[in-house]
């Protein structure tokens, strides 16, 4: 089905502006693969803030053109999908989780942060820690001292304690 100009502008608006808002943008080869195993990607993309979207090439060219994308417009070439975040790592992280489970799903490149990233990259953008993992573990890092100083205190405390004891007779 082929779009009119109208309709062309319009999804170009739409994915320029999707484009905007991103830090991430991870495109992924899809031949062959099925309507289920699409829809249940679909469904991990949506429930982790990742836009996909199946465009035409030239569509997504243009769209791109003048953003921090533009950089990986030359590998837009056959039947893909593009995954846009705002988050720096969800969308190399949904789609290289998915292709790890459908080998259907071929990542070809990414960007951020206007840097074009080559599937290795990409995969490596997905192996980074969520934000909320990281947080947690400098948390921990942080607590460690404070909780090992507190163990040390209290095992002394105890000691001097028994200590007192055993001085006066019972």
């Amino acid at each position: 089905m082929s779009l009119n100009r109208s309709e062309k502008e319009a999804v170009i608006a739409e994915v320029s502006d999707l484009a905007a808002k991103s830090q991430t943008l991870v495109v992924a080869e899809y031949r062959g693969i099925t309507v289920a195993d699409l829809t249940r990607l679909r469904v991990q993309a949506r429930q982790n803030g990742v836009s996909l979207s199946v465009l035409k090439n030239t569509l997504a060219r243009r769209a791109v053109s003048g953003s921090a994308f533009e950089v990986v417009s030359d590998q837009f070439t056959g039947p893909l999908i593009y995954g846009f975040s705002e988050d720096a790592i969800a969308a190399a992280k949904v789609v290289a989780e998915f292709a790890k489970t459908n080998d259907k799903i071929v990542i070809r490149a990414g960007a951020y942060e206007g840097k074009a990233l080559n599937a290795e990259e990409v995969k490596q953008l997905a192996s980074i820690p969520s934000k909320e993992v990281l947080l947690s573990q400098l948390l921990g890092l942080l607590q460690s001292p404070i909780s090992r100083t507190a163990r040390v205190l209290s095992a002394l405390a105890e000691k001097k304690a028994e200590e007192s004891g055993e001085a006066q007779p019972a």
